[in-house]
């Protein structure tokens, strides 16, 4: 295929030098041995790499299929192996940090509420109901607060107090009545497992997920109190978000080592809310679809940051785009999922 590496090219690159991460997928020695997935179709695969090449808005694509890469390039921008801003992609991450939290007792459930956990993150004039918010609600954004994502991003991050202030917006809705798509509620997320295992989002982020997947996550923005952003603004290479999504589309495996519990994986893709904006379901931190009968999961972050797992196909795809433009459900991330839904899983089957 014509701008693709061989296999073991794709892992050469992925084992050396700068890259310095190679594609692992052992099963643990317990899981039933699967049969390998048929090879892709090439005419369609280089179709539709063809035809993502052509987006001048995407710089990298990254196609790997039962843990052996098929596809690995950047077109423009950053190289594979470069820390890129992964903008709300960051959202799946905190999320991960969240059941990687449970996992260890640092919380309790999704079912604690904000006042029993970190009740020192409350202002003292927010609503009551502030105090009742639970983590569930934070990680499927449907506290209720008014949204500080959009048109409010820029007077959120302006302030003071950036919990403060994503705690004291008034109600727009009443707590897990519906999704309002909103940052502040995962930067609220990020303080409140700072507060619980009495360590930084980033000391966290590197130890229960970075060091196991060997991939780096460097520093990133915090707001004035000091609290890393939850939420936004993390920077991971193309082949890390790659492994951040094998490791899930494993069960919270990776090469032989646990990462996550399999049923906090079960749980973040089961849907709780619907997207206002793309129509698609919401569990936690992941964004729920179909492509005809087969379930597609996916994180997004502005720009078209993308991981993509299907599976019933045993497919994880990456893409990085450029993240100062916009990429609308209707516009550049619909044309992602139709090389994705009407090219590249075609080319799977």
């Amino acid at each position: 295929m014509r701008g693709s590496p061989s296999r073991r090219e794709a892992l050469q690159i992925l084992a050396g030098g700068a890259l310095g991460c190679a594609l692992a997928s052992e099963p643990s020695p317990a899981a039933e041995p699967k049969a390998a997935p048929k090879p892709f179709d090439t005419a369609l695969l280089d179709g539709a790499v063809q035809n993502a090449r052509k987006l001048d808005q995407l710089h990298s694509l990254i196609i790997a299929r039962g843990g052996e890469i098929a596809f690995a390039e950047a077109f423009r921008g950053p190289r594979l192996g470069q820390t890129v801003n992964i903008k709300s992609v960051s959202k799946s991450f905190v999320a991960a940090l969240t059941g990687a939290a449970i996992d260890r007792g640092v919380l309790k459930g999704v079912d604690q509420p904000l006042g029993e956990v970190a009740p020192g993150l409350i202002p003292k004039d927010a609503d009551p109901k502030v105090h009742q918010l639970t983590v569930a609600q934070l990680l499927t954004m449907q506290a209720g607060l008014e949204r500080t994502s959009g048109p409010n991003y820029g007077r959120w991050v302006e302030s003071r107090n950036w919990v403060a202030f994503a705690l004291t917006q008034p109600f727009a809705a009443e707590p897990g009545e519906r999704m309002l798509y909103s940052t502040g509620s995962y930067h609220v997320l990020g303080a409140l497992l700072a507060k619980a295992s009495g360590r930084t989002l980033l000391t966290l982020a590197r130890d229960w997920i970075g060091d196991t997947l060997d991939i780096e996550i460097p520093a990133w923005r915090r707001d004035p109190q000091g609290f890393y952003l939850g939420g936004n603004d993390m920077t991971l290479s193309p082949l890390g978000l790659l492994r951040f999504g094998e490791a899930h589309r494993l069960g919270g495996q990776w090469n032989g080592t646990r990462v996550l519990s399999e049923k906090w994986i079960q749980d973040a893709w089961t849907p709780r809310t619907h997207s206002p904006f793309s129509g698609d379901d919401y569990g936690y931190g992941w964004f729920i679809a179909s492509a005809g009968e087969r379930k597609l999961f996916y994180a997004r972050g502005y720009g078209g940051q993308m991981i993509y797992i299907v599976p019933s196909l045993d497919m994880t795809v990456v893409v990085t785009s450029d993240p100062n433009r916009p990429a609308r459900s209707d516009g550049y991330v619909g044309q992602l999922k139709s090389i994705l839904t009407g090219e590249i899983i075609p080319a799977a089957v």
